[in-house]
């Protein structure tokens, strides 16, 4: 099998879909909405915790990621194709960190519920199948549960950004 995955857009992600009624997509990372196709052997699992850290918030965890400019942080776009066909799934993902699961962020997409909570999709292995949930970003967020990024070079920006 091969590790370019096509993401196909023209069916959008639908959060009241996923989740129920009073959802709905409050921010993205436009690169990650442009992508049509990405190199799963090329994705990075990214906590952005600095040395001696051992947690950090959801919204400074956002705020590290998005300022790193040379990563674009995979969006629900992505997530719906790899909870559609599991079998794409990288089986490393599965991977327990420090003993613990690891559930695998697609930062990429901010969801927003009823009461205006901000909120992050994420896949993880548990019980011997991939399994889905939602994270808040007001709480703590530590090593194994990492953001699903796409390291771009310098080229590549450019050409995004044109």
């Amino acid at each position: 099998m091969g590790s370019k995955v096509s993401i196909d857009r023209s069916d959008p992600f639908d959060p009241t879909t996923y989740i129920g009624k009073g959802w709905s997509i409050l921010e993205q990372d436009e690169r990650a909405v442009a992508l049509t196709e990405i190199d799963l052997n090329c994705v990075m699992l990214d906590s952005t915790l600095e040395k001696g850290e051992k947690s950090i918030k959801g919204e400074d965890k956002l705020k590290r990621l998005k300022a790193k400019t040379n990563r674009i942080r995979l969006d629900v776009g992505v997530f719906k194709t790899l909870w559609e066909n599991q079998t794409l799934i990288p089986s490393k993902w599965k991977e327990q960190t420090n003993r613990n699961t690891t559930y695998i962020f697609f930062d990429g997409t901010v969801l927003r519920n009823s009461s205006g909570s901000r909120y992050i999709l994420c896949l993880y292995w548990y019980g011997g199948k991939w399994r889905w949930d939602h994270f808040w970003l007001g709480c703590d967020w530590n090593a194994n549960s990492p953001s699903a990024v796409l390291p771009i070079d310098p080229l590549v920006s450019k050409t995004l950004a044109a």
